[in-house]
């Protein structure tokens, strides 16, 4: 009987272990999955802004557009950034972040698909408005997403999700208009391509068992669900370190959409082609692949990030002094300077990651600093416009982008520090 019972244990104990070998492997499978989700929705939340500006002269004169409504669309993706990301973490609250990320993915295809059949300007404003707002969620939770499901790799995943983000910026800049000539030469079909890639993004969100599971829990109201609601009442206006990556990203925002809009006619009028400075715009974004994915594991790896704060400071200014004084001779020393500058981004996408203790804490934190950064950021591009209108020059605007640096730099090393929000505001 003995041996019978002894048996009937081990069996047990090895039936045990091979369904938790089992188990262990269906996690990994499910994490990579998430991973791979995670990676096609940031590739698809710049293709909406960066595939209309080069073809934005054919849809003015399609659909009869004022060249005051043509520069409002360069102000709106930071307009809808900010107002639609700050709804973000009630949605997150109400719903779960992952379920909030797949219905971001279905707005912005929904929005880019449609608009490419849009009759009016006001309807193509609509349309762009509605996948911009997807894309404001996204921004805020796809962090949200990281920290919750793989809280040990936060690094990683943020590289791979600023990498891929990287990737769909400037791929949607660089094969916009060969794709449109190759498709016949309609700016709906060129713009109305990218659907494509979101619908990608929508069926494997949907695939990813963390909606449904999200989407219980939060219905469900479980314990999970009530540690959120008690993370929903901290009092992120009281964190010095929420203020400063608010700020930190407000400054790095404008550097880049100034070199996003400016870019090109800064080298146009150093006397470069048109082919040529699009060619060096691509490389000021592509630099942000490799990079994007690199830095967030350096950085995680570190108590604080100042240093890369500073590094990336230092290659911004060199990069404008060197487009100021010879925007020629080093066109594409610069340009790869000021990309590195840009990668700013997903250092400030890591350490909101890492200075919230939860995933409803990055959530909060996520929201604030990306809304008020954005907000931060509507007036730059438009007074670089002012001052080369006024000056009929670039040494006044670019100086001003050297300028923007030093707070910058000042404001990174205070975010920079080894902090949690949670612990300034008790």
């Amino acid at each position: 009987m003995a041996s019978m019972s002894t048996t009937a244990e081990t069996t047990g104990a090895l039936r045990a272990q091979a369904v938790a070998v089992d188990d262990g492997r269906r996690a990994r499978r499910l994490g990579w999955l998430l991973a791979v989700a995670v990676a096609v929705a940031a590739f698809n939340l710049r293709p909406v802004v960066t595939s209309l500006g080069p073809l934005l002269h054919r849809v003015r004169d399609d659909l009869h557009m004022s060249a005051t409504v043509a520069g409002l669309l360069t102000a709106v993706p930071s307009l809808c950034f900010a107002l639609f990301g700050f709804a973000a973490p009630a949605l997150a609250r109400r719903f779960g972040p992952t379920v909030v990320v797949a219905a971001g993915t279905g707005a912005i295809t929904a929005g880019v698909a449609a608009r490419a059949f849009a009759g009016t300007t006001a309807l193509f404003l609509l349309l762009t408005a509605l996948a911009l707002a997807g894309v404001a969620v996204a921004n805020v939770l796809i962090p949200v997403v990281i920290k919750r499901y793989f809280p040990d790799r936060v690094g990683p995943m943020i590289g791979l999700y600023s990498m891929s983000l990287s990737a769909g910026t400037a791929l949607a800049a660089a094969v916009t208009v060969p794709l449109t000539r190759e498709l016949g030469g309609s700016w709906r079909v060129g713009l109305g391509i990218w659907a494509v890639a979101g619908a990608v993004a929508v069926l494997l969100w949907l695939l990813t068992p963390a909606l449904r599971r999200d989407g219980r829990d939060e219905a469900a109201g479980t314990a999970a669900g009530a540690g959120q609601a008690a993370e929903r009442r901290l009092p992120i206006l009281r964190s010095p370190t929420a203020w400063a990556l608010a700020c930190f990203f407000g400054c790095q925002a404008t550097g880049a959409y100034a070199t996003m809009g400016w870019l090109p006619q800064i080298y146009q009028d150093a006397g470069l082609s048109a082919d040529s400075s699009g060619l060096l715009l691509a490389l000021t974004m592509a630099i942000g692949v490799p990079v994007s994915f690199i830095l967030p594991n350096w950085a995680a790896r570190r108590g604080d990030q100042r240093a890369f704060v500073v590094a990336l400071v230092a290659f911004g200014i060199a990069g404008y002094v060197g487009l100021a004084l010879a925007p020629a001779g080093g066109a594409w020393l610069w340009a790869l300077l000021v990309g590195l500058s840009n990668c700013a981004f997903p250092l400030t996408l890591t350490m909101i990651g890492l200075r919230a203790r939860t995933s409803g804490g990055v959530a909060q934190l996520s929201a604030f600093a990306q809304g008020l950064g954005y907000l931060i950021s509507i007036p730059g591009p438009i007074l670089i416009g002012t001052l080369y209108q006024s000056t009929g020059g670039w040494y006044l605007p670019l100086g001003f982008l050297a300028a923007l640096l030093v707070p910058q730099l000042l404001i990174g090393l205070r975010a920079a520090r080894a902090r949690h929000i949670e612990d300034e505001v008790g």
